[in-house]
């Protein structure tokens, strides 16, 4: 009772102390004198109260520093207010700062700051970022992926990502999927540093291969131990809050890394008839038979903060992602007509000249494709780049369009997968970045003029029989156009090298691509080969290319059926309002160079020489001997196999036939 009472003496004293100050009047120990204490207690208060006076932390008057104090100061254990003065801090000057020789136009954008100087309200930006569409079909308009994407491409595409929440479920576990498509499936994983870089020879992000193995139990229990770590629990977290977590993680600059299952092969989707989404044709599985091309299904494992870098999807196909299960991902977007912009300004204000391969924005790109670059949204904005953000869960698909740039982080662990595919509007994209990967020099993994010839005449084919409908109409006009404008390009371009080339061979090649030996394009219609290069070489290059002193050996191969091929170009020409728009096309990228490159020619098409009045089986032949692949090998010995069955049958049947008349003739 006594230690009570004394604690309540001192906290009395500490209020009644904070009165009195605030009036100005100090109070004294005798103020407690009609207090009853032992000699023992009276001792222990005196002490108490002494130290609260000299200010050892029970008093709440806030102390001076050493050098705010003025030498006219007081004593400040005074007792009259009015001889105290009001103590003042004297701030020292500021000091001149030095003058920006930069602009900020031109000048680096600093993304990194010390821990120190930041605060949560510095990631506000993140509440009032602008969200992209989100879509939430019935099942009915869920049935066709191609429709679907293609009914809704006008409205999101300006945004350059979308969400489409699934009407159907999956009733198979991803996991247990994996696992029966492979036993004992495992994957490896690379380290992702957690940081922004400056961006020039001496920082720059760059991905480690771990080379650990990992089941996807082994993997889940070491990413949900990371998210404990920095959350205390490892689900169910507010998307906001780690979105805020994630940034002020980037912008500390630590030297955090954290792992990263890309690019595993296998699918997740099940196959069976009783799973609802396995057996739709959302399955990524069976997409590839619905549209014009598939490359890169694959799956993706990822744990907290680990993140999607910036980057286009490869050859500007639509790219879309499906998150089978896990904690929820965040996308960043910025849309495909914004991507000339969102190039120049990682050019001015993000990379050093000394780290570009390219001058302009084709360098940009080239770094971007390595898929190593995270860029601030808040950065963006500021520049006015749009930038849209929407937030995954489980059972949602994430669309890219084609030309839009994306990025994004997961907030735990989680299972996802992703394809790229295209439909017949990318054919006007495939034709820009097919000229872009030539200008770099980057080997392609799409055979472009391929696909767009292939799907070009079996168009022809099926307009003979059936108009199309005006929901493929945009499709097919694409078709026609980018396929109109591709045999334009090859003609002219055929034309200019019989001018140049009196004594030029024309020969015959095989029906598949042969690739450039100078930018590494695909060369699917015709090509050039002389004894001057050691391979094949495509016809868009200058004049100087082809101005060798190889003279009559040279040679130009023209795939066959190209005189059907330009008729057929001639007939989709022929359509409504076709030629005018290929006209159009025709004086912009990346078609635009042949117009001062090659000279004119009268009309669109033009005489000239035909494959049919040359030595074509030469040709031939000296292609396959030089060019032969062992798929064309392997082909060839089929054919030949096939003959000899075939003779053998025909002379097995006429020798039946003799026996069978003899028999006649023998009982007539």
């Amino acid at each position: 009772m006594r230690k009570i009472r004394i604690c309540e003496l001192i906290k009395s004293y500490k209020d009644e102390e904070e009165r009195n100050r605030s009036c100005g009047f100090v109070p004294s120990l005798s103020a407690f004198d009609d207090w009853e204490f032992s000699d023992k207690e009276r001792e222990t208060v005196n002490s108490s109260i002494a130290s609260a006076e000299a200010g050892d932390g029970l008093s709440s008057k806030k102390r001076v520093p050493v050098k705010y104090k003025r030498k006219d100061v007081l004593n400040r254990d005074t007792t009259f207010p009015s001889d105290v003065q009001k103590v003042t801090k004297t701030k020292p000057a500021r000091k001149a700062k030095k003058p920006c020789l930069r602009g900020p136009s031109h000048g680096k954008v600093p993304q990194k700051r010390k821990a120190g100087q930041l605060s949560m309200n510095e990631f506000d930006w993140t509440d009032t970022m602008k969200e992209c569409p989100v879509y939430c079909p019935s099942k009915e308009e869920f049935e066709d992926p191609l429709v679907y994407v293609q009914k809704i491409a006008p409205e999101a595409s300006k945004f350059g990502i979308c969400k489409i929440v699934s009407p159907l479920g999956s009733s198979v576990p991803a996991g247990v999927v994996l696992m029966k498509e492979q036993k004992r499936f495992k994957f490896t994983t690379k380290l992702q540093p957690l940081r922004l870089a400056e961006w020039n020879n001496n920082d720059r992000i760059t991905f480690f291969m771990r080379g650990r193995n990992y089941t996807i139990r082994d993997f889940e229990i070491m990413a949900n131990k990371a998210t404990a770590r920095k959350y205390c629990i490892s689900g169910c977290l507010p998307p906001a809050y780690v979105e805020k977590e994630f940034w002020k993680e980037m912008v500390h600059a630590k030297k955090g890394m954290v792992e990263y299952g890309l690019n595993v092969d296998g699918s997740a989707f099940s196959s069976t008839f009783t799973d609802p989404l396995g057996s739709s044709k959302w399955n990524f599985k069976l997409l590839a038979a619905c549209g014009i091309l598939e490359v890169n299904e694959s799956s993706h494992f990822t744990v907290s903060h680990g993140s999607n870098t910036t980057h286009a999807v490869h050859w500007d196909a639509i790219y879309i992602n499906y998150h089978h299960c896990g904690a929820s991902k965040t996308w960043y977007g910025v849309p495909g007509h914004a991507a000339l912009q969102f190039e120049n300004f990682i050019r001015q204000h993000v990379y050093s000249e000394e780290i570009l391969s390219e001058n302009g924005v084709n360098g940009v790109f080239n770094i971007l494709q390595e898929k190593t670059t995270m860029v601030s949204p808040k950065i963006l904005l500021q520049y006015d780049v749009p930038v849209y953000k929407a937030v995954q869960m489980p059972g949602e698909f994430v669309i890219t369009f084609p030309r839009a740039y994306h990025s994004g982080f997961s907030h735990g662990f989680n299972c996802g997968e992703a394809v790229n595919f295209a439909i017949g509007e990318w054919f006007a994209f495939g034709a820009a970045a097919s000229e872009r990967y030539a200008l770099l020099g980057k080997m392609p993994i799409i055979p472009y003029e391929e696909l767009l010839c292939a799907e070009a005449m079996s168009l022809s084919k099926s307009l003979a029989n059936r108009p199309y409908s005006t929901a493929d109409l945009n499709d097919v006009r694409c078709v026609m156009t980018s396929f109109s404008c591709l045999l334009r390009s090859y003609h002219r371009a055929r034309w200019c090298l019989e001018k140049l080339k009196t004594s030029l061979r024309m020969c015959s090649k095989p029906r598949w691509s042969f690739t450039c030996i100078l930018c590494k394009r695909l060369c699917y219609v015709a090509y050039v080969e002389c004894k001057c290069y050691a391979g094949p070489i495509c016809l868009f290059h200058d004049y100087e290319t082809f101005n060798c002193l190889c003279g009559s050996s040279c040679s130009l191969f023209v795939i066959e059926g190209i005189s059907k091929m330009e008729v057929v170009a001639q007939m989709f020409e022929a359509e409504e309002g076709m030629h005018c728009e290929v006209e159009q096309k025709m004086k912009s990228e990346p078609y635009s160079w042949m117009q001062t490159s090659f000279p004119c020619i009268q009309g669109p098409y033009c005489e000239i020489m035909s494959s049919s009045t040359l030595n074509v089986a030469t040709g031939i032949k000296r292609s396959m001997i030089r060019r032969l692949s062992a798929q064309g090998k392997k082909r060839k010995a089929s054919e030949k196999k096939d003959h000899t069955v075939l003779m053998n049958n025909i002379a097995e049947n006429q020798s039946s036939l003799k026996t069978k008349e003899c028999i006649r003739e023998r009982y007539a």
